[in-house]
Order: structure tokens, then sequence, then C-alpha cells
């Protein structure tokens, strides 16, 4: 699948300097490969998503114009300049294939009927996605750092950076929703819960077992050791902040329930 022209972006992929890869370093980290990978067919299948969307949003024509015109762009680039990276060192990757095996199963996911059952609520679900894809971001730049390996590290706080534009915007239409629907802190916690019960069959993981297999390897056993090399560097108080945001709670509470949540996080990817 080819990406399409982006929009209004806040940089390119000419901006990065592939050239300046130390091909030889990275080609032996197949925990780069694996991470890149996986992020580059979530992001390439972007287009699928958005669809499903501007669908569901029909009739906010503001949205949905944004969703088009630079949230699906911006994905797709993603897509685009990870998997440069990809056959820039890895030479031999069967890109096509792996792909195509991938978004098979994930196409089954990305349909509309698994979207949350409000639109207020599948806009939690949206933060709660892009909190998840934040973190994921930073946590790979850190890896990259400890790589020695500046362009991924670039790359990788671009797109971070792109991400955390993303949760601002779909909060911003979430607090919209939030008075037009009436929606209570039990409903927006039922959201919450709701996709993170879902992790485990969730876009990241298909992606990850697809690109296991491009490997050769045994899917659980890469994903423990991979959770484990993450673990170094996720910022788990961020990721905590994050979701909690649409909560809304007071400051005093907001503070007492970071705590106990980031300690079971810890807890979690140990």
């Amino acid at each position: 699948m080819e990406p399409t022209a982006v929009t209004a972006s806040r940089w390119s992929i000419d901006q990065i300097g592939y050239e300046r890869i130390d091909v030889e370093r990275v080609r032996p980290r197949d925990d780069l490969f694996l991470l890149v990978c996986s992020a580059a067919f979530i992001e390439s299948g972007s287009d699928t998503y958005t669809r499903n969307l501007i669908e569901y949003f029909a009739g906010d024509g503001e949205f949905g114009a944004w969703l088009q015109q630079r949230w699906e762009p911006e994905e797709l680039q993603h897509g685009h300049a990870l998997r440069r990276y990809l056959q820039h060192v890895w030479t031999e990757f069967d890109w096509d294939a792996a792909y195509a095996g991938f978004f098979a199963e994930y196409a089954q996911l990305c349909v509309i009927d698994e979207l949350e059952p409000t639109r207020g609520q599948e806009l939690v679900a949206r933060c709660i996605v892009e909190t998840g894809t934040t973190t994921y971001y930073q946590a790979l730049g850190a890896l990259a750092a400890q790589a020695d390996e500046p362009v991924l590290r670039d790359l990788a706080s671009r797109i971070r950076t792109d991400e955390v534009g993303h949760y601002k915007h779909f909060y911003h239409q979430f607090l919209k929703y939030r008075e037009r629907e009436g929606l209570g802190r039990a409903q927006v916690v039922a959201a919450i819960w709701r996709r993170v019960a879902e992790l485990r069959r969730s876009d990241s993981d298909i992606a990850l077992r697809h690109a296991a297999r491009a490997l050769g390897g045994n899917a659980d056993a890469i994903r423990r050791h991979l959770h484990a090399q993450l673990a170094q560097g996720y910022p788990v108080e961020l990721a905590v902040r994050m979701a909690l945001k649409p909560l809304r709670l007071r400051a005093g509470l907001q503070r007492c329930a970071e705590r106990p949540l980031g300690a079971v996080m810890r807890r979690l990817m140990h």
C-alpha cells in the first residue's frame, strides 16, 4: 500500500537522515527490528481506521476534516518513515508479504462494530490509544539512545510529538461530546477499562506476532523480552497522567490515584 500525500505535516521524511544510520551496529538488534516493524505495520494501516471514525462521526464536518486532512496523513507518514528505516537496515526483509499477513488479521478488528457505544466514549478510547503510542515512542527513543542510534531516536521523537498533538485533539473533542451526551464518570471509567482490557487482542499484539514471524521467532518469548527492554525507559508517570485525564479528577484526587496506578503498572511490566 503506497502512502498518500501529507497535508500540513510538522516534518517530512526528507528530514530523516537515513544515510547516517550505522547499519552494521543496528542490524544485529532484533529488538529494534521488532519494535520498529510492529509500529510500521500499525501506522501503515491507519487509513482503514480513519474511514471507520469518519463514518462513525458522520455529521461532524470539522472533526471529520481533521481526521482526513491531518490525523490520517500524519499516521501514514509515520508508517512510511518507519518502513523506510526497516528497508534501509534490513534490506532482505519482505515487507509486502509480512504486511499482508498482518493486515489480513488486523482488518477483522478494524470495523465500526468494535467502536465504543457513544461518540464521547470512543473519544475516551482514542485518548487511551494515543497515550499508548506517545509513551511507546518515548520508550523506543530511549532504547535507541541506549543503542547509540541517533537517527531512530530522532524519528521516534518526531512521531511522539505528533502523537501528543493527536491526544490533545481527541481530548478536546471528548470534552465537546462529554457535554452533549452528559457522560458521567462511570461511563468514562467503563470506556477506559474496555480499551485497556482489549490490549491482549489489540493491533499492537497482532503486529508484534507478525513481526516475530518474519524473524522466525517465538512470539510469546519475544513479547516478554521486548516488554523487559521497553520497561527500562517507559514513562509510567506520563502514561498514568494521560490515561486519567478524561476523568477530570480534582488535583488532589488525581495525585492520590496516580501513585498506586503507577505502582501497579510497574509490576505488570516486570
